[in-house]
């Protein structure tokens, strides 16, 4: 009986061994995989992230202007498979954690962003604009030549291409 009087008052003494949370700010360990940030301006359009999903939870929707990209929150497992395969680093996790919501709100927890489609420089059919932050990861510098490829459609580029090799064989 008195070993467990001296457990509680050198307890009392001690004061709590627990977070504050809620009430007060608390530890977020580094590398922790939280909300997901979605950066439309990186975005190419492979939709990789779509297909390695473990939750199902991105979805692409193309437009004639533009292709939106949802994710949902209450359906993400937080897995980090689309930040992985997002070369251009799209999609991004944060370390915030703070999503609890409402029952109500369960629809609202989403990131959506939006790539505007820009017209071909070679045919004018729309297309999703070569990112600059891929541009970066492929080329280390560019010149005259690779921006106009990067306003082609890969038809476009493909027949230009084609033109190049037949002006060397001749």
């Amino acid at each position: 009986m008195f070993s467990f009087l001296k457990i509680l008052v050198r307890n009392l003494i001690q004061g709590p061994s627990t977070d504050p949370f809620p009430f007060g700010e608390t530890f977020t360990p580094e590398g922790l995989r939280g909300r997901v940030r979605f950066d439309a301006s990186a975005c190419v359009g492979c939709r990789m992230c779509e297909h390695v999903c473990a939750g199902g939870a991105i979805r692409f929707e193309q437009s004639e202007s533009e292709l939106r990209f949802t994710l949902w929150h209450n359906s993400c497992t937080f897995c980090g498979l689309c930040q992985h395969y997002c070369k251009t680093k799209a999609i991004v996790l944060t370390e915030d954690w703070h999503l609890s919501h409402r029952q109500e709100e369960k629809y609202a927890m989403v990131e959506q962003g939006t790539v505007p489609l820009a017209p071909c420089l070679g045919c004018g059919i729309s297309m999703i604009p070569v990112a600059d932050e891929l541009m970066r990861v492929a080329y280390r510098e560019t010149n005259q030549d690779i921006d106009r490829l990067r306003r082609l459609c890969p038809d476009c580029r493909r027949k230009l291409g084609i033109k190049g090799v037949q002006r060397c064989k001749m």
